[in-house]
């Protein structure tokens, strides 16, 4: 079964402006999301839990230096994508 991806008008906005800027990495993004939407604990996705001011975060890796960051809805099979960037400006 399909987890659900919603996404916010942050991660949207922010989507747009990263793709613009990496066109190179559309078929990644692709893939990225077709595989959260398969199974986000696939472990090639590297899912991780956030501390800090970003408890209750999980992030993913796009690449060695990008990152998505999302909320996990386990019972209603649902990923919340949050923000998307660099390292730095995800985690900040």
């Amino acid at each position: 079964m399909a987890w659900t991806l919603v996404t916010t008008a942050t991660f949207d906005r922010r989507a747009r402006k990263f793709l613009v800027r990496h066109p190179e990495l559309r078929p990644r993004f692709a893939e990225v999301l077709r595989k959260l939407s398969e199974d986000p604990l696939a472990p090639s996705l590297r899912l991780h839990a956030l501390r800090g001011n970003l408890q209750g975060v999980h992030a993913i890796r796009l690449t060695h230096s990008f990152r998505i960051t999302l909320l996990l809805h386990l019972a209603a099979e649902e990923v919340v994508l949050l923000d998307m960037g660099s390292h730095d400006e995800v985690y900040r």
